[in-house]
């Protein structure tokens, strides 16, 4: 839920009172929500797995294929998300993209053992930022067609 503070406080992060706080928008949005811990089960355990090795997929991405994703990830918050909204970070969207090229080939991909490697050897269309737009794994901006860099 959107916070407004008294006192001409616009934004703070953090944990109070079993609230969990988020500033965004440059310090124009506070989003606020109620701590609570989940109870863990076997799917999450499993997520988590996906979620580690995709974590180490991009942290092992080219310096030149992340800048390709910030520089969307900036396009895509002017063009796409509302003024009142968080815009995406470029690790979010990095994660939609390659939830869209399982959904688009769930035969040849498993996240959770996925390497840059085998992103290269099957020619996947998250290589490159413009073909991950083109393919339709992220939303159309008005400006992309300079997101050629390789991901590895």
């Amino acid at each position: 839920m959107k916070v407004k503070f008294k006192y001409g406080i616009k934004t703070y992060s953090g944990l109070i009172d079993e609230m969990v706080y988020g500033s965004y928008r440059k310090d124009e949005l506070c989003l606020g929500r109620e701590f609570v811990y989940p109870t863990l089960t076997e799917n999450n355990h499993a997520l988590g797995s996906t979620m580690q090795n995709l974590a180490s997929v991009y942290r092992n991405i080219s310096p030149t294929y992340l800048q390709d994703l910030k520089k969307y990830a900036l396009r895509n918050g002017q063009d796409n998300v509302p003024k009142d909204k968080v815009i995406p970070t470029a690790f979010s969207l990095f994660l939609k993209m390659m939830y869209a090229w399982l959904e688009s080939d769930p035969e040849h991909v498993n996240l959770s053992a996925v390497t840059l490697a085998d992103i290269v050897a099957l020619d996947a269309p998250v290589r490159t930022i413009k073909r991950a737009v083109d393919a339709g794994f992220l939303h159309r901006v008005e400006v992309y067609a300079d997101l050629t860099a390789g991901i590895q």
